[in-house]
């Protein structure tokens, strides 16, 4: 009987002791990613070049304008080539709408409210 309590603590402190370990493993990963992010985006910032919109023609083809110091570009974008098709004046191009950034709680909270909403099923 003492043997088999005996062996349950030891399957309980060995489960105990995984979860720990892969929580842990969980939260360092979550953490390098955040901080390779982090990196990636100050490597990436750049005020004299800037994509300001892309459309997408074929498969491997885009049209995109590109903001080069104060100039405006029209690029073709291939798989193998780039070509560029012309200039925009400032004047001519259009502000984008604002894009509402949204957040998970507030998507999450706006499901729940709809939900709450539509009641309970009724069977």
């Amino acid at each position: 009987m003492a043997i088999l309590l005996t062996a349950r603590g030891n399957n309980y402190a060995q489960f105990i002791t995984v979860l720990v370990v892969f929580v842990a493993v969980l939260g360092v990963t979550a953490w390098t990613t955040r901080w390779i992010a982090n990196y990636q985006k100050q490597q990436t910032v750049n005020c004299n070049i800037q994509l300001i919109e892309a459309a997408r023609i074929s498969n491997n083809k885009y049209i995109q304008i590109v903001r080069v110091g104060e100039t405006y570009m029209v690029l073709a974008v291939c798989k193998d080539t780039v070509t560029m098709l012309g200039e925009i004046p400032a004047e001519q191009l259009k502000e984008p709408p604002d894009a509402k950034e949204f957040r998970f709680k507030e998507l999450f909270d706006k499901a729940v409210k709809s939900h709450q909403g539509q009641g309970t099923p009724k069977e």
